[in-house]
């Protein structure tokens, strides 16, 4: 069963970048939509990040605008969040979501990462 796979997480300096991937681990048809969210803590809401729809349409929550950049990379179904002038309350287990298919037939379906720590400390 395909999963999808994040990298990129670590430590961050306050005003430092990070580059997330959000990769298939297995074979990918075509994926139509996807997102980013992060949960700061386990007791809090998982939250919007930024969303990239079908049409091309995205969108970004009110915190990251600006700042973040949504992407997909077409060829290899893989999907980047490009975060510049990062703060500690960015701090947080970030989640990618994708709406794929795996064959031509496959009905779509809602695909999960596992979560990638983001830490922004000085």
């Amino acid at each position: 069963q395909v999963q999808l796979v994040e990298s990129g997480g670590g430590l961050a300096q306050p005003g430092g970048s990070l580059r997330l991937s959000c990769a298939p681990s297995g074979t990918i048809y075509n994926t139509y939509a996807a997102g980013w969210y992060r949960q700061a803590s386990l007791g809090s809401q998982r939250e919007l990040v930024a969303t990239l729809n079908e049409a091309g349409n995205i969108n970004y929550g009110n915190a990251v605008k600006g700042r973040f950049t949504i992407s997909i990379d077409k060829t290899k179904n893989t999907v980047y969040l490009q975060m510049t002038s990062l703060k500690p309350e960015d701090t947080a287990v970030y989640y990618c979501n994708t709406i794929a298919t795996t064959t031509m037939t496959a009905p779509r379906r809602v695909y999960w990462g596992q979560g990638t720590q983001v830490t922004v400390s000085s």
